[in-house]
């Protein structure tokens, strides 16, 4: 019989591309991740991996077998949720993935509530690009993820994916103390079109929504830095190097060689929590998903 264990670890591989991220994605060691997959050959007498470059990739036959496993896992989902709803307090292993910024500053506060409301809840966070973490949802990878979206690119939930929103991250113009915008109290969206961005790389929700919103005021926008981490866009603006659009979620303390100016109309993107419609009866779900939302005015106010 096959162990479900290894056809968990063959599904993740499947899924993240490289053992290195699914083993972080499933809580193991790179190693202990290769060696259930080196028993899963073993079990099945069939070569699963093959080295490519550096890295690995999946044989025919362990596409095959992964695809398999991902039907197994739903049963097993299934079944799992079922008795939790029996039992009707959250319980047992809940994987949940987050976009950056949510990782900051949301999920310490939600993760410790649920600690500390449910011991029995095992709750554990990948932090994953909210657009993959959306798929990985949808695949079973993950429970539930947080993710957001903006007015001009709305989240995209597949079939079988449900969703309910948290709340509005609301989002500020970072300039350089001494910078000519610094001591005003708002701009508007013409008052940018010259000045040097920092941004978010392409194909980012926040890079394609600065891009498609100074295009719409008549400019094309003048990108001379792209970082992937907020902090590291603050670190730029603080050096003097440009100006950048940062969500107020996660950001922190601000230092103070950097000011921030309110953009008019206010730009802002939308925190949802997204699941799989066969696990919403299960309180695990039902109750980080209130959790989520009863924290967030106070986690917005700060």
């Amino acid at each position: 019989m096959l162990d479900l264990g290894r056809l968990r670890a063959l599904h993740a591989v499947s899924v993240y591309g490289t053992v290195g991220a699914a083993a972080a994605a499933l809580g193991y060691t790179p190693s202990a991740v290769s060696q259930q997959i080196a028993k899963l050959e073993r079990e099945t007498r069939t070569t699963l991996l093959e080295r490519q470059g550096r890295g690995v990739r999946l044989t025919d036959e362990a596409h095959r077998l992964a695809a398999t496993a991902e039907r197994l896992l739903s049963i097993v989902e299934e079944a799992e949720v079922r008795l939790e709803e029996r039992r009707g307090l959250p319980s047992g292993r809940l994987r949940v993935g987050c976009f950056a910024s949510a990782a900051r500053g949301l999920m310490p506060r939600a993760l410790a509530e649920l600690a500390r409301r449910h011991p029995a809840l095992d709750a554990r966070l990948t932090e994953v690009d909210p657009h993959l973490s959306v798929d990985l949802v949808g695949r079973g990878v993950l429970d539930l993820a947080v993710a957001h979206d903006w007015d001009i690119a709305p989240l995209p939930a597949p079939p079988g994916v449900e969703q309910a929103v948290i709340g509005d991250d609301l989002c500020d113009v970072l300039v350089p103390h001494g910078h000519p915008l610094a001591a005003r109290d708002a701009v508007r969206r013409e008052d940018l079109t010259e000045e040097r961005w920092i941004v978010q790389p392409p194909g980012t929700v926040c890079h394609d929504w600065l891009v498609r919103t100074l295009r719409a005021a008549g400019r094309e926008p003048h990108i001379v830095h792209q970082a992937e981490e907020n902090h590291t866009q603050v670190a730029l603006v603080a050096a003097g190097l440009g100006v950048a659009l940062v969500p107020r979620l996660g950001r922190g303390t601000l230092p103070d060689g950097v000011a921030t100016v309110r953009l008019e109309p206010v730009p802002k993107r939308r925190l949802s929590a997204l699941w799989r419609a066969g696990a919403a009866r299960r309180p695990a779900i039902t109750e980080t998903v209130r959790t989520l939302q009863e924290l967030w005015p106070s986690v917005a106010a700060t």
